[in-house]
């Protein structure tokens, strides 16, 4: 497939959250930005705008993201929405997807091909692991929403390398660059898109003896997971103050 105008949306997903780079906006890569680059080597005058911002629900997308999306008359859009609901101590996960697949069908009736996902299997996680029930159904239910639209699904929750601790960013919460570069491969995969990306390197980490493990986790909890209960607490977000990456089509190439 050849695309000329590529937008995505979502949340740190796509914003690119753990792929640092400090001279991109918000100090970060991702993905989206690798999709697109490739992209662009097939479509020289490719535009591309990314509308993701982190720590962003379901619903906040959708009022947010899908107007100006379709302001930009996209022929490809990527949407990753949900995983922060389902991580709430409540949420209505039927009444989400439906909305959820009501704005697919925008996106698709605006003349846009759109790559969904599904989320991470966080069996392994030492926080997120009893939720695993809850992504679960979440999953299945967007499964059926790519099926009935015809989009293309990249299954996020059978690509089992990502159970590798060095595909993910120090916050244990968002991929580093090697789980970004993997998930620009498996996006262009999924798409049929030609392109010669190759896996990162990963970088070994020490091996821990039992206390050691024990003070990371607990350096851990301090860092990351303690501010962000706090946040979840206090009905505020990381992006808050944040405005998207690519808030308009650019062409990268010409920046």
């Amino acid at each position: 497939m050849t695309f000329r105008r590529f937008v995505a949306l979502g949340d740190s997903f796509t914003e690119g959250v753990g792929d640092h780079d400090p001279d991109l906006p918000n100090g970060v890569r991702g993905w989206a930005d690798r999709v697109a680059a490739v992209l662009a080597g097939h479509e020289p005058h490719l535009m591309y705008g990314n509308l993701a911002i982190r720590g962003r629900k379901l619903l906040p997308i959708l009022a947010e993201q899908i107007e100006p999306a379709l302001s930009m008359r996209p022929d490809l859009v990527s949407l990753y929405a949900g995983a922060n609901d389902v991580l709430r101590p409540r949420v209505d996960i039927d009444g989400l997807v439906e909305a959820y697949d009501e704005a697919v069908g925008r996106l698709v009736a605006g003349g846009a091909h759109v790559v969904l996902f599904t989320a991470y299997d966080p069996g392994t996680h030492p926080i997120f692991g009893a939720l695993r029930g809850r992504f679960a159904t979440y999953n299945e239910l967007v499964r059926e929403v790519a099926e009935r639209h015809h989009t293309t699904l990249v299954d996020f929750w059978r690509l089992r390398e990502y159970r590798d601790d060095r595909m993910w960013d120090t916050d244990r919460m968002h991929m580093a660059a090697p789980g970004h570069q993997r998930m620009a491969m498996a996006v262009l995969d999924a798409l049929g898109v030609a392109h010669d990306l190759e896996p990162l390197p990963l970088v070994d980490r020490p091996v821990l003896s039992d206390r050691e493990r024990r003070q990371a986790n607990l350096a851990w909890a301090r860092e990351h997971a303690g501010p962000w209960v706090k946040r979840r607490l206090a009905g505020t977000s990381s992006g808050d103050s944040l405005s998207p990456r690519w808030p308009a089509p650019e062409n990268l190439g010409q920046r």
